[in-house]
């Protein structure tokens, strides 16, 4: 069974059962999550949410610049009032620098990808300082919208802390 079949059963399945279609648009708790799409990290669990509470927004490294749209318009138009911005150990991202996969992409693709960014990152603990002073120095987010930044440790499943308001 391929990949996309096991996922079309298991949302056959899921949505036999589902019942939150009448949960309104903007989250409950009021937060929006910046995290890493890393496949080991499950959001829901993480965090402790449930449909509806949260909006989590994922990509690469849990990079703030990069999901600065997504979380103004959380903010601006669905009005959450917290963000909390969490990136992991043994990320990918601390792995590489934009010339690597600037070389890769040539090598493999015969592309120039040399006007992107890619976002890596060397130090853990102080990119999530910089992306949490990124946003709150960003004229897109108000000085209103508490900022909490973490590190996921992966081999504990444990947040810790970064910073505090």
């Amino acid at each position: 069974m391929s990949v996309n079949s096991e996922i079309q059963a298991a949302n056959q399945a899921y949505a036999e059962s589902w019942t939150k279609g009448q949960l309104p648009l903007p989250p409950a708790r009021n937060v929006a999550i910046l995290t890493c799409m890393d496949a080991r990290i499950l959001p829901a669990s993480v965090f402790g949410l449930k449909e509806g509470d949260a909006h989590v927004i994922r990509n690469a490294g849990g990079r703030a610049p990069d999901a600065l749209r997504s979380l103004v318009i959380s903010q601006q138009l669905l009005g959450t009032d917290t963000i909390i911005v969490a990136q992991h150990t043994d990320c990918g991202m601390l792995t590489f620098e934009n010339k690597d996969i600037h070389a890769v992409i040539h090598k493999n693709l015969g592309a120039d990808a040399t006007h992107i960014d890619f976002l890596p990152f060397p130090n853990l603990e102080q990119n999530v300082r910089d992306d949490v002073s990124f946003l709150r120095n960003h004229p897109l987010i108000p000085k209103s919208i508490k900022i909490y930044g973490y590190v996921f440790e992966v081999a504990t499943g444990r947040l810790i802390a970064v910073n505090e308001e």
